[in-house]
């Protein structure tokens, strides 16, 4: 049975309704040609009432994604941005950093820009501006399930090492909600190779206003530095956007579940009676957070960043004693889960974070150091 279009339908009773499965859900692969997105590869995806495309060219990375025609990422002014304008220099990353619902940030390096062990490293690595291999695409019947599925993979490599590969699975299933993202790194080298990753998950308006609200399972959090540090202990609130406003960057160490899972969701009370956009990871696979509120004019967003690392630039992890590595032809694994939440949704997600979180405010260290000496 599938919840769709406000009733229950079995598979037959969908069948008799359509022509084609594509009348409203399926997954169709197209080439842009027009201006700097020029021959990127994407897949459109319908499933039902939510819709969302997938740059192929950029690393699989999802970009525009609608729920009953509501936009929910923010979308930059740069757009897509063909694979072959990258400028792995500085900030040059920037000039093509479409934002969308996810933009990964990563392998070998990311954060910001730095010098570390002999090598000049830009703004949050190399693999968003990668192509895929795309190995699979399909929408099907799974019992009662219809199924939409896209499996690619991409590399950062080069001679002399590093030799990194992601196969990325995206997922999702007509009548749901959400999208599940499953990601498993390998270092096929024969060295050990640093391992950083970060999911750039970028809400916009008009989910992101001034009614909305940020809800996450913090347990404490500090301030990126001495911006953030204004009106730190507001992080969670959301306003319209203000002219000459500066980002404010906060790092999160979440609680979790039984299960090990944090939570990060922005929702907004005032839309459609009640809409919200959530993210679910593990925090084993995935031990930092990072929130990115830039409530600007034109750049206005908050972005939800599960990662492995901060984003301080792969030198300060180094000096921390914290940078992640991954062994020769070792594997690691990591599961993202994005969906929408309606009205009576929100409220169980609240009492779920209540549950986790308890009735404690979220401790805030001062400094960023203080910050990763606790979770030593």
């Amino acid at each position: 049975m599938v919840y769709l279009y406000e009733q229950d339908l079995t598979r037959h009773d969908i069948l008799k309704r359509v022509g084609s499965m594509e009348q409203i859900a399926g997954v169709k692969i197209a080439e842009f040609s027009n201006g700097f997105e020029r021959g990127v590869k994407a897949a459109i995806v319908r499933n039902g009432e939510l819709g969302f495309l997938v740059a192929i060219d950029r690393a699989m990375d999802i970009v525009n994604a609608e729920y009953k025609g509501v936009p929910l990422s923010w979308i930059s002014p740069t757009g897509i941005v063909a694979p072959g304008f990258y400028e792995p220099e500085g900030l040059g990353w920037l000039r093509g950093f479409p934002g969308g619902l996810v933009t990964t940030c990563g392998l070998t390096y990311m954060g910001a820009p730095t010098f570390d062990n002999g090598e000049s490293l830009g703004l949050h690595g190399r693999i968003s501006y990668s192509p895929a291999n795309l190995l699979h695409a399909d929408a099907y019947w799974d019992g009662e399930n219809y199924r939409i599925l896209l499996e690619g993979e991409i590399k950062e490599s080069k001679v002399f090492e590093p030799n990194i590969t992601l196969r990325r699975r995206i997922s999702t299933t007509l009548g749901e909600r959400r999208i599940v993202i499953r990601d498993v790194v390998t270092n096929c080298g024969w060295r050990a190779q640093p391992l950083m990753i970060l999911y750039h998950i970028n809400i916009g308006f008009p989910l992101l206003d001034k009614n909305a609200r940020f809800l996450s399972t913090t347990g404490c959090f500090t301030p990126r530095d001495q911006e953030a540090m204004e009106d730190a202990e507001d992080f969670a609130s959301i306003h319209e956007p203000r002219p000459g406003y500066r980002e404010k960057v906060y790092f999160h160490d979440m609680l979790v579940d039984d299960d090990g899972n944090a939570y990060a969701a922005i929702v907004n009370d005032k839309l459609l009676g009640g809409l919200g956009v959530y993210v679910k990871y593990s925090k084993h696979e995935l031990p930092r957070f990072v929130q990115w509120k830039m409530l600007g004019e034109g750049t206005y967003v908050m972005g939800m960043e599960p990662a492995n690392s901060l984003v301080m630039g792969r030198g300060k992890e180094r000096e921390w004693g914290t940078l992640q590595y991954i062994m020769p032809w070792e594997t690691k694994e990591f599961h993202i889960e994005i969906g929408v939440l309606s009205s009576n949704e929100i409220t169980a997600f609240e009492e779920k974070i209540s549950r986790i979180v308890g009735a404690k405010k979220p401790r805030m260290f001062e400094n960023v150091e203080e910050f990763v000496k606790n979770l030593r």
